[in-house]
Parts: C-alpha cells; structure tokens; sequence
C-alpha cells in the first residue's frame, strides 16, 4: 500500500498530481482506477476528489485516444512517421 493510499490519511491534492505524473497511455487505466479508489470516499467538494476527476478525464481520453504532444505542422508540412 503506498503512503497516500493508507486508509488514515485524507488524500490531498498533491497525492492525485503524484499519481499522474507517471501517466501514459499504456498505464493510463490502471493509475485512474487507483485514483478512483484514492478519492472515492471523499466529499464531491473536496478540492482532492475535484482534481481526481479532472484527472480521470484526462487519462480516460490519453487511454483511448493517445497521447498528443507539440503543435500541428504548418499547411503543407507532413506530420512525422510514428516510431512504433
């Protein structure tokens, strides 16, 4: 059980950042469903459980759409090729 995770501790907002930002889109599940667990017993105006879900949003949409970076090329300039 990681430190923020025991059942002692009120999670705060700084435990959902630290669980995001090892966030990618092959992981992406796995760290909101902890993120889920982490806040569920929160209050809906807890300033943790509002972060949690941003956060879940945002790893639901790298989950399933990939993860986008940098900014679309200028007209008639082609995107680079995947590394995969």
């Amino acid at each position: 059980m990681s430190e923020f995770e025991k059942p002692d501790r009120k999670p705060t907002v700084e435990d959902v950042r630290q669980l995001m930002g090892a966030s990618t889109p092959h992981f992406a599940l796995q760290i909101r469903n902890r993120i889920r667990n982490l806040i569920r017993e929160l209050p809906p105006e807890d300033p943790a459980r509002l972060e949690g879900k941003r956060a879940i949003a945002r790893l639901e949409r790298i989950a399933f759409e990939g993860e986008h970076r940098g900014h679309p090329g200028q007209h008639g300039e082609r995107p680079l090729p995947s590394i995969q």
